[in-house]
């Protein structure tokens, strides 16, 4: 059985990230043979990357911080993510960056899809998460679901009936994107465990 995780890209307070990030779970959820679990930032208190030995050295010990410790064993436990990121001036934010910098080869030989929003719909926070994604080994998912700036703005309004209707007019963009994440996670799982 694949594990695929969602992981919630953001930390701000008053944050929008709850709503695609529940919105995309549910979608895999719907699927058979998958379990899905929800990864929060909020959840892994990890100081900045300050690391004496780098993430990808083979024989690195274990890490001392104990939220880096779980998050890197939640990640090595997975088989394929979905990232739900804001855009932040023109990039990812920086606590989604700091917690990717601190895990290597448990990335490594998974695909990783995105649901963004912001500015031109998160789509420059996606690319460079995709480059990103290139040096860790990872496939990332051509597909993504880049939604629009009006769901920002009706959060900020409160209309979370109108953020459901926007949510909803990407379900066809979700349910693709899914559908190649998953092709790649089951090709590439048989691959790292001898079965291609």
């Amino acid at each position: 059985m694949n594990v695929i995780s969602v992981i919630v890209g953001s930390t701000r307070e008053g944050r929008f990230s709850e709503f695609p990030a529940h919105w995309i779970k549910n979608h895999l959820e719907q699927r058979l043979d998958l379990k899905v679990q929800l990864l929060d930032l909020r959840d892994f208190a990890m100081p900045l990357f300050d690391s004496a030995m780098l993430p990808g050295i083979p024989g690195r010990p274990p890490y001392e911080n104990e939220a880096v410790r779980r998050w890197t064993a939640s990640i090595g436990a997975s088989d394929a993510f979905i990232v739900a990121t804001p855009e932040y001036n023109f990039g990812p934010p920086a606590v989604l960056k700091n917690a990717i910098d601190w895990v290597y080869p448990e990335w490594q030989r998974k695909p990783v899809g995105f649901v963004s929003w912001g500015s031109q719909g998160g789509s420059r926070a996606v690319q460079q998460l995709r480059e990103t994604a290139v040096e860790l080994h990872m496939a990332p998912i051509r597909n993504a679901v880049h939604l629009p700036v009006t769901a920002i703005y009706a959060h900020f309004q409160g209309k979370t009936d109108d953020i459901q209707e926007i949510l909803h007019a990407s379900d066809a963009q979700a349910n693709t994107m899914i559908d190649d994440l998953l092709w790649w996670s089951n090709a590439l799982k048989a691959a790292r465990t001898g079965g291609a």
